[in-house]
């Protein structure tokens, strides 16, 4: 009896071995579906499109992007996380809805990691510390100081609560030892309308968007949030090495599939990915002019930068005690 139920467990395991093996094979067999939460026009749908167009060509299948904004990102991620892990929904994502939301909402309607399959990175995008060009500061040094001579009478833009561009600058706030005033807003662009007009002083935005109005001298850029300073940037200092160190203000992206996504799925799709990253026209036409820089690594990896991601951000969130009913 128990030689028989060893056989049948056996048989059992090697049923399931092959069944997931042919599913890389037999997938796409149907139109795949990449939801984005956010309307067209962004970063997030131009990279949904862009992986749409590769899979669709090199795979022979329809990919179709899905756009489903709202809720800080909250109903897509809730729709993904309740579809099939089948290989045919895939997320788009960024840092907001792993480890940004988890902190500022006391009830979420999904679990960002029980109820997602990390795939890849995709894309970080550096921010600009940047100024009306009539605040008397020209470095990050100078803008220390006169926050400390002027604590909570500096205003600075974001893109609304909890956003890159309100998280970077409380990290710069508790790292320097200042004290500002946030002016939330709709979107970056509004916000930095205020800041090239002069009705609030600073914020922390992309550096492509910024880069555009500091050539053209509508805005002062003090210093970069990367970790090193940028190629096409050589002249702008990055925001550590001008005073705070370890201090990086970026935005990131990620691609993730509901849970139980069958791993050779997952290896097929990372392997497309990262092709698609690795091709020189992508990165001309795309990731340079806006100053991106290529995230794209294991499942392993991305979960990894996932919980080292929420660790840091987490702490920012409570100390500045931050939240959203």
């Amino acid at each position: 009896m128990i030689r028989t139920t060893r056989y049948l467990c056996a048989a059992a395991a090697l049923l399931l071995l092959a069944a997931v093996g042919a599913s890389a094979q037999t997938y796409p067999s149907r139109p795949i579906t990449i939801v984005v939460p956010a309307a067209p026009g962004g970063v997030t749908d131009m990279l949904g499109r862009i992986l749409a167009k590769r899979l669709t060509e090199k795979w022979g299948q329809p990919a179709v992007v899905e756009n489903k904004p709202g809720a800080n990102n909250q109903i897509a991620a809730e729709y993904v996380a309740k579809a099939a892990p089948d290989g045919y929904t895939l997320f788009i994502g960024p840092e907001t809805t792993f480890v940004v939301n988890p902190s500022i909402y006391t009830r979420l309607n999904y679990d960002p990691i029980k109820d997602f399959t990390p795939i890849t990175g995709l894309i970080t995008i550096n921010h600009a510390l940047t100024v009306n060009p009539s605040l008397p500061v020209t470095s990050v040094k100078e803008l220390i100081a006169l926050a400390k001579a002027k604590p909570g009478e500096l205003n600075y833009g974001t893109f609304g609560i909890g956003s890159s561009g309100h998280l970077n600058m409380e990290l710069f706030q508790a790292q320097a030892g200042v004290r500002l005033t946030p002016v939330h807003y709709k979107g970056a662009t509004p916000a930095l309308t205020d800041v090239m007009a002069g009705h609030i002083q600073l914020m922390f935005i992309s550096v492509g968007s910024a880069v555009p109005q500091w050539k053209a001298g509508k805005v002062r850029i003090l210093a970069v949030g990367a970790a090193r300073r940028l190629e096409g940037l050589p002249e702008v200092p990055t925001v550590a090495e001008s005073g705070l160190p370890g201090f990086e203000a970026v935005s990131w992206f990620g691609l993730y599939g509901p849970a139980g996504l069958p791993p050779d799925i997952v290896a097929k799709v990372n392997a497309e990915v990262r092709a698609l990253f690795a091709d020189p026209e992508v990165r001309k036409t795309f990731m340079a002019p806006q100053f991106f820089e290529s995230l794209v690594d294991s499942p392993a990896e991305l979960a990894g930068f996932l919980d080292t991601e929420a660790k840091k951000w987490g702490k920012v969130i409570r100390d500045a005690r931050i939240k959203v009913e």
